[in-house]
């Protein structure tokens, strides 16, 4: 609907912008989010192509320039001979063909007030919140140093900048980001309903004063160069662009005020003259009950017409949401040329990721990133032989997934080979 149409955080009117991270997460191999990935690969995904030509270092992280990833989108969907681009807001459902509702987090109030008469369901929402972006050049860099954690990255190289404390440093920040004041979410306090794998850091700093130490300022694997040591906290730094003029910081999303932003983020040590680009910022996320509302193929399941996909569907992060747009589209697709649409392997990252959205608790729904929790468990043979060992288990359900999504698409080359044969 951009540009004749804004949202709260999108600031192009491009495809595939970027507005919290710029991390597809994990590309380290046998982990959960590398074997999501590794499966939309096979399936030749436009969008991690898009990734790969826009990436920036990130340690183990697929990162990548958000420009450059959106323009690349922008250009291949707008230049595609069999795609009409239309601009403009989408009010409600078209009721009379296929289509796939994939309108992010950020859909459009008259929109998901149609989705809620389509799905007949309340409107489901909790709120997100983005991290600050502040320029290279205003980084200190006598202070802050350059370091992976534990020294891994992809290609070996330091990919990010980390800011280090002291005890007195950390206390000092605490108490000013426990202080600032913020924007209200303008429902009860008590029921702001969070996103537990995306919190803001003033929610974290309230449940205790070690909790920032223990999550994204965790110190551990980092050490100062000056001191050998790791520091008392850290907060990292990751480039934000292939140009490398800009850096986020990472796990720093908020919702304070931006002149409080600005006080208590030059408290970081090394930060203490940065120049903001972009302050955090709290937004609404929109998705639907997906467990009540849809079936294992994303279909809609009182009008097998509509499929949804994309944060929308209950899924939480970049590479999920291109995972579901990916089976979504694939299906809409079968479905139009009169096969069934696919449901994929349940030991694979895709169809776990479909099964949880599809059969979660309905009355406990929330949305979810791909871990090794929604994936089948192995056998009692298999948990003996690798219960001392998590690296090697997490290495046997990734094999068990290869195995079975290379037999899916084998299965599926076969009968496609067949139908034109036949």
């Amino acid at each position: 609907m951009r540009p004749q149409k804004r949202t709260a955080a999108h600031k192009t009117d491009c495809f595939g912008e970027l507005v919290c991270s710029n991390s597809l997460k994990s590309e380290q191999i046998h982990s959960a989010p590398w074997l999501l990935k590794q499966e939309m690969r096979r399936l030749d995904s436009l969008l991690l192509r898009a990734a790969e030509r826009a990436r920036v270092p990130g340690g183990h992280a697929l990162t990548v320039d958000r420009e450059v990833f959106s323009d690349e989108i922008t250009r291949r969907i707008e230049a595609h001979p069999l795609i009409e681009v239309i601009r403009g807001e989408v009010a409600e459902i078209p009721r009379n063909s296929l289509v796939v509702v994939a309108t992010g987090p950020l859909t459009s109030d008259a929109l998901a007030e149609d989705i809620a008469r389509v799905t007949g369901s309340n409107r489901l929402f909790f709120y997100d919140s983005i991290s600050p972006i502040v320029a290279a050049d205003s980084i200190d860099l006598s202070i802050v140093f350059r370091a992976s954690r534990y020294g891994k990255s992809l290609d070996g190289s330091d990919d990010y900048l980390n800011c280090p404390f002291n005890k007195e440093q950390y206390e000092t920040f605490l108490d000013a980001l426990l202080t600032a004041e913020r924007y209200e979410a303008h429902i009860e306090e008590d029921k702001t309903p969070f996103f537990e794998g995306c919190l803001p850091i003033e929610e974290i700093a309230r449940r205790g004063r070690d909790t920032l130490r223990f999550g994204p300022m965790k110190p551990a694997g980092l050490d100062d160069p000056r001191t050998s040591r790791w520091p008392y906290a850290v907060v990292q730094l990751r480039q934000e662009n292939q140009r490398a003029d800009s850096y986020n910081l990472v796990g720093f999303q908020n919702h304070m005020r931006f002149a409080d932003q600005a006080r208590v983020f030059r408290l970081i040590p090394g930060l203490e003259r940065a120049e903001f680009l972009r302050f955090g910022q709290m937004h609404r996320n929109t998705y639907i009950n997906s467990p009540a509302l849809l079936r294992p193929t994303l279909q809609l399941k009182s009008d097998s017409r509509i499929l949804f996909a994309g944060q929308i569907s209950g899924v939480e992060g970049y590479a999920e949401s291109i995972a579901t747009g990916l089976i979504a589209g694939r299906n809409v697709a079968a479905i139009a040329h009169g096969e069934e649409p696919d449901i994929f392997p349940r030991e694979s990252a895709l169809g776990s990721l479909c099964h949880y959205i599809t059969h979660a608790d309905p009355q406990h729904f929330q949305p979810a990133n791909i871990t090794f929790d929604l994936l089948p468990a192995l056998d009692d043979a298999a948990k003996n032989k690798f219960r001392r060992d998590k690296r090697a288990r997490h290495a046997e359900i990734c094999r068990r997934a290869d195995t079975a999504f290379g037999e899916y698409l084998h299965a599926r080359a076969a009968r496609i080979d067949c139908q034109v044969s036949c």
